[in-house]
């Protein structure tokens, strides 16, 4: 499958509406053949996660934001299934605590970053500061700032300072993979029903999803701005279809595989000394009664 169609070119203006359909599939027409694949990239992942634990270099970093509904939580769960917890970590951003608002804005997702060897996962992130917090404007003034926004001043100034540290991260070998997963309105209207009238489903459901739904235009301009100005070369946007859940899984986990392919992960190759001992070490072993 060719990722390029899901990337936000660098410096690219996008439409979600225009150029990218929550529908899409590509050349999938069956479900079944689509989570055959998905369990083959899962083992790969798999691989790849115990590589990059022992090589102990490089940690990546997984982004997922997107509007409600669209299926965060059971992507995570599916496509990161075979991996060593051990070699994971996930973290969920929700409203900022007092003390997170005694910080700067990055603070609380700086020191959530995976250590290396580790696959660290935001749902959710910073990224929240440029969407809710542009949608909700009230929020500001809980952020204690030592200035007076005017205009657009803040947004701009977010975005550069993000890509500025995204920049840091892949620098200090922090590799940014960063997911919207791209869900209709006519989809999500379908989920949150659904959820309403599945008993087990409901502790899902927050009447503050559809006040949220009422800003759907407002949260889709303040996307499309975020994917404008802060999809880069080192750390670019991918734009997956979410409409339907299995493919949804499948794009993602191939990208992921895809990435850490790149990075010619290896095994520590040890000293002349080491297989010294470690043939000591079977020696004695062996011997033993």
């Amino acid at each position: 499958m060719n990722h390029d169609a899901f990337i936000v070119s660098p410096s690219q203006k996008i439409s979600l509406k225009n150029d990218y359909d929550p529908s899409y599939k590509a050349e999938y027409h069956e479900k079944a053949d689509a989570k055959i694949k998905l369990q083959a990239g899962i083992r790969q992942l798999a691989k790849y996660q115990d590589i990059l634990y022992a090589q102990n270099t490089y940690a990546l970093l997984i982004i997922f934001q997107a509007m409600d509904a669209a299926g965060k939580d059971s992507t995570i769960k599916h496509v990161m299934s075979g991996i060593n917890p051990q070699g994971c970590q996930v973290f969920s951003f929700k409203a900022p605590s007092e003390e997170e608002l005694d910080h700067d804005y990055l603070w609380r997702t700086m020191k959530a970053l995976p250590e290396r060897g580790r696959i660290g996962i935001f749902n959710r992130s910073y990224y929240e500061e440029l969407l809710i917090v542009r949608v909700h404007p009230e929020i500001l003034e809980k952020q204690q700032l030592h200035y007076s926004p005017q205009g657009n001043q803040i947004w701009q100034q977010r975005f550069e300072e993000i890509n500025n540290f995204e920049k840091y991260l892949v620098n200090n070998g922090i590799i940014v993979l960063k997911f919207f997963l791209n869900v209709s309105k006519k989809e999500q209207k379908k989920r949150f029903l659904d959820r309403i009238e599945s008993p087990e489903k409901h502790w899902k459901f927050s009447a503050s999803d559809v006040r949220e739904r009422g800003f759907w235009d407002d949260y889709i301009t303040a996307y499309e701005e975020v994917f404008n100005h802060t999809s880069t070369e080192y750390a670019p946007w991918y734009i997956i279809p979410a409409d339907r859940k299995w493919f949804t899984r499948l794009v993602v986990s191939e990208i992921i595989c895809t990435k850490l392919k790149e990075l010619n992960l290896q095994y520590p190759r040890i000293s002349e000394d080491h297989r010294q001992r470690l043939l000591e070490a079977k020696k004695i072993l062996e011997n033993e009664d």
